[in-house]
């Protein structure tokens, strides 16, 4: 001990210091602490710097006071700690691009580097270390050094291994031993933190001081480090992620209002997305693969393990930080749609085996429909959702459908002011409405058009105890609608009758239909008051239309339906109100099936109708004006083609009991109709006549008259490139060729050789080619993508500016491409833009004019292109 103390404590060696015993460390802390302080901040060597911190960390740090460790050590040592650990990384990366086995100089040096980093690291870890060991509770302001530079450090290590492939290119392997230590330091380092951290403690009655700023801070530092170590070790991602959860709820009170909630939001969505997308891939691989290989299999169930631990960190997070989640809404939105995308029934969804698909659903996707139940009551959730401008892609348009579907069932359990909030259209600002959720839901409908004709199937449970059983997703709509309506708060009634009605009036036929059965669903499980009620009013909206529409086609068919379900007293109320004994309401008899009424009264409003309508033909007959009228009827007015088209199945179904000569009229008369090239409906009339030509026998007298006449119409028509027609004309024709027997106009009526093909072709059912499945959804995913993008809008616009107005000039459709073109065009022109406001700010960089100059070469070959 004489000789230790003959040279004074502050001038001992380093190499001694290391030697020293605790106890003569302890006693001599005053006096060496800042000559190795002084030491450490004015060295410029990167070894000395790292024996330094070694030998305060190891020796001194212990005989420290923990409530002064901020003053005199963290704050002293630790900003200058990363800033050396900062330039030992850049020197790395930097001698990185030299390095390869021939060249052991750089060699050396790397692995040099790497080797003080990890001491420096181990240092690091000691310090935290220390903390633990000596507190119970930790106040962080008392160490606030310590963490922000630790998760500094541990970022910048974890993102060098993480881009270790590129930086080191293909010689890593020369380096790959350090490169593992570094990160099991860091890895170390970091699990040794967090510990320290969960030993912090804030008052929970300050409202604002550093404590809490330093924990926002250090939850956020994590975050970060999450998204570095997504893809590098799955369950160190989830256990440092299961370490924010918990963080940001034991100190919830204190630090809920500085918390980045959306970036806490958007990260959970993006790794739950990032790891349901690699189960999927492993799924499909699986699938694919003849042989199960068991390490996949592993690799599957782990990866679905880590979906569903992220789904339920989701869950946690979001129920407890709602409040703040206004701006995360979309986030959410989003991630329900784009895992519904990629998972079956969807036409984008990967192909997995049925048993992979129960796995997932089972584990993962039964997290996302609490998630909904929670947002429920958010309103902005609810302006997300409802949004009157979502414009969605195709492949989203179905999982929205999805979505609205779960969101009704949920619903009636829900309270008055909840239902209110989803069922009733809304202002939101100048620019944004909030359409209801019934609306909505015919409009999500009317979207799936390629799920709806393939038609896609989804698993329904029909009844309590009952296996599952697959519904198409018209089914599954129709009786979750149903049952919705069934529930639906009395309040919300005029809401539910504007959404019917508006869906009634569609362009869109299957939205159309759906919201009948959904209306012929509440006339049958609401009051006879109620369907009476309803049916008077599409009686006086059917009369109240102008002319000819798609409205007044759907309202015919609403009112046949709905006429069923009324009560006989009912009926007889509607007839005295409607009575066919007044012209004006043979328009609404002409829709209404005699069917539904009982027999007595069948028989008397139908000679009722007989003679109100014979009284109008007679009246008609015997006006001054027939002849003058008949003179301006031309076959190609719309109320002759529509008379026509109810007349010829009348005569083909009268056919054997007509006047040969009335059959010759009728027949010569359809060949000058098909020459004038008359609407779709009308062929499809004269093709019905035709088809009904097959049993009559031809008297030989007017034969000349009718079978020259007969195999020109088969001709024209069998000859037409509308595949619809073109189907309808074979199978008319067929029938007609088995039935006659003036087999020698048979082949008069094929004109040309390609018609003959046709024919032949069609009998023996050849040249067809057989579907696959995939070949299938590949195609409608294509006719999906092709037509509904250009022409949804138009539709739209059509539905709304005709509100039962007949159309006096259809609407041009724009070219499916036209609005890619004008998208590209735009983005275009916004770029030139910037590039002329940065020219009005600063210099242009020297390259900027052999840029522009290459665009314009470009431009002008384009330009040949267009021309």
């Amino acid at each position: 001990m004489s000789q230790e103390r003959a040279v004074p404590a502050s001038a001992v060696p380093l190499e001694e210091l290391s030697s020293w015993p605790e106890e003569l460390c302890r006693r001599e802390l005053p006096s060496v602490l800042p000559r190795l302080l002084s030491m450490y901040q004015h060295s410029d060597s990167w070894l000395e710097h790292i024996q330094i911190l070694k030998i305060i960390v190891e020796m001194f740090l212990p005989h420290m006071n923990h409530l002064t460790l901020e003053q005199t050590f963290f704050s002293q040592v630790l900003p200058k700690t990363v800033r050396l650990y900062d330039d030992m990384m850049y020197e790395l990366t930097s001698q990185a691009r030299g390095l390869s086995s021939q060249n052991l100089e750089i060699q050396t040096t790397i692995r040099n580097i790497l080797q003080t980093m990890v001491q420096l690291l181990g240092a690091l870890t000691g310090c935290v270390q220390h903390v633990c060991a000596t507190q119970e509770s930790i106040i962080l302001e008392n160490i606030h050094s310590l963490p922000s530079s630790v998760l500094h450090v541990i970022k910048s290590t974890f993102v060098h291994c993480k881009n270790s492939e590129s930086v080191y290119s293909g010689r890593l392997h020369l380096v790959s031993d350090l490169l593992q230590a570094l990160f099991k330091e860091a890895y170390s380092l970091q699990k040794q933190l967090m510990e320290l951290l969960d030993m912090v403690c804030i008052d929970p009655l300050i409202d604002e001081n550093d404590d809490i700023l330093n924990m926002v801070v250090v939850i956020h530092s994590l975050l970060d480090i999450c998204s570095v170590i997504s893809s590098m070790d799955h369950a160190f991602h989830a256990n440092t992620w299961k370490f924010i959860i918990k963080q940001s709820l034991k100190h919830q009170s204190v630090i809920k209002s500085q918390l980045k909630h959306k970036d806490i939001i958007t990260s959970l969505c993006e790794d739950i997305l990032f790891s349901f997308r690699s189960c999927l891939q492993l799924a499909e691989q699986m699938t694919q693969s003849d042989a199960q290989d068991n390490t996949d299999c592993k690799l599957f169930q782990k990866t679905l393990k880590l979906c569903r631990f992220f789904a339920n960190s989701l869950l946690h997070y979001t129920k407890e930080f709602l409040p703040f989640l206004s701006d995360s809404c979309c986030t959410l939105h989003q991630l329900y749609l784009q895992v519904h995308s990629k998972f079956p029934p969807s036409l984008y969804a990967a192909g997995i085996s049925k048993a992979q698909q129960e796995e997932i659903a089972g584990a993962f996707l039964v997290t996302l429909d609490p998630l909904v139940s929670q947002l429920l009551k958010f309103q902005p959730f609810v302006e997300v959702v409802l949004d009157s401008e979502l414009e969605l892609p195709c492949e989203l348009q179905f999982p929205q459908c999805l979505l609205l579907v779960v969101i009704m069932d949920e619903l009636p359990s829900q309270p008055e002011d909840v239902q209110t909030l989803w069922c009733t259209e809304t202002q939101v600002s100048e620019a944004t409405t909030r359409v209801s959720l019934l609306k909505a839901i015919f409009s999500s409908f009317e979207q799936c058009s390629g799920e709806l004709s393939l038609p896609v199937h989804l698993q329904e449970v029909k009844s309590k105890g009952q296996t599952e059983v697959a519904v198409t997703l018209y089914q599954h709509v129709c009786v979750h609608l149903c049952t919705f309506i069934a529930s639906l708060h009395p309040s919300l009634f005029p809401e539910l009758d504007t959404a019917l009605l508006n869906a009634v009036l569609s362009a869109n036929m299957i939205t159309s239909l759906l919201a009948m059965d959904a209306w012929c669903f509440l006339a049958r499980y609401g009051t006879a008051e109620l369907c009476a009620h309803h049916v008077a009013i599409v009686a006086h909206l059917i009369k109240s239309c102008p002319g000819e529409c798609h409205q007044l086609t759907s309202l015919s068919v609403l009112l046949r339906r709905l006429f069923f379900f009324m009560t006989p007293p009912q009926q007889v109320e509607f007839i005295q109100k409607f009575s066919p004994k007044e012209a004006e309401n043979l328009l609404l008899w002409q829709y209404i099936s005699f069917q539904a009424l009982p027999a007595e009264l069948r028989k008397q409003t139908a000679l009722e109708v007989s003679r109100s309508g014979t009284a109008q033909c007679r009246k008609w007959l015997s006006s001054s004006r027939t002849l003058g009228e008949l003179e301006s009827l031309v076959t190609g007015q719309p109320y002759v083609q529509q008379t026509l088209c109810l007349l010829l199945p009348l005569l083909g179904f009268f056919i054997q009991t007509l006047d040969p000569q009335l059959i010759s009229q009728v027949i010569t008369l359809q060949t000058s109709l098909l020459k004038s090239e008359p609407p779709d409906h009308v062929r499809l009339a004269v093709l019905d006549f035709l088809s009904s030509l097959g049993k009559l026998f031809i008297p030989q007298a007017i034969q000349d008259k009718i079978l020259p006449h007969l195999s020109s119409v088969f001709a024209l028509l069998l000859a037409d490139r509308n595949w619809l027609l073109e189907q309808h004309s074979l199978e008319a024709f067929t029938q007609f060729a088995e039935g006659t027997n003036h087999e020698e106009i048979v082949p008069q009526c094929l004109s040309s050789e390609e018609t003959k093909k046709k024919v032949v072709s069609f009998l023996e059912k050849t040249g067809f080619v057989e579907e696959t499945a995939a070949a299938r959804v590949e195609r409608v995913k294509q006719e999906k993508g092709t037509f509904w993008e250009p022409f949804a809008k138009v539709t739209v616009e059509e539905a709304k500016k005709s509100a039962l107005q007949p159309s006096a000039k259809r609407a041009r459709h724009e070219l499916p491409l036209e609005e890619e073109y004008r998208s590209a065009l735009q983005a275009a022109t916004a770029a030139l833009e910037a590039i002329e406001l940065l020219l009005q700010k600063s210099p242009p960089p020297d390259w900027l004019l052999t840029k522009m100059e290459t665009l314009q070469e470009r431009i002008d070959k384009l330009k040949h292109h267009v021309f």
